[in-house]
């Protein structure tokens, strides 16, 4: 299995009526958290731990909230929220 980062829940169609523009900057950074998780655990189907806490991240229109599932070798994006600037 390899780190990949998708869209959970509604965020996938919340990402659909978004602007091209805001979507490019989360998945942007949605590939930045995956190459973190792909140096921080290396086999994450070996994983015991608790997952890592999910957090907000703001890029420019808005903000995404995102979880990683490390035995998954996953980073759901679980909501976006685009404000419109």
């Amino acid at each position: 299995m390899s780190w990949k980062w998708e869209y959970a829940f509604g965020a996938e169609n919340a990402a659909k009526t978004a602007p091209r523009a805001f979507i490019a900057a989360v998945e942007k950074k949605a590939a930045e958290l995956v190459r973190m998780c792909e140096a921080t655990y290396l086999d994450g189907t070996l994983n015991r731990d608790n997952n890592p806490k999910g957090a907000d991240i703001t890029v420019r229109g808005g903000m995404f909230r995102y979880q990683i599932v490390v035995r998954r070798e996953r980073v759901y994006i679980v909501q976006i929220t685009h404000l419109g600037y």
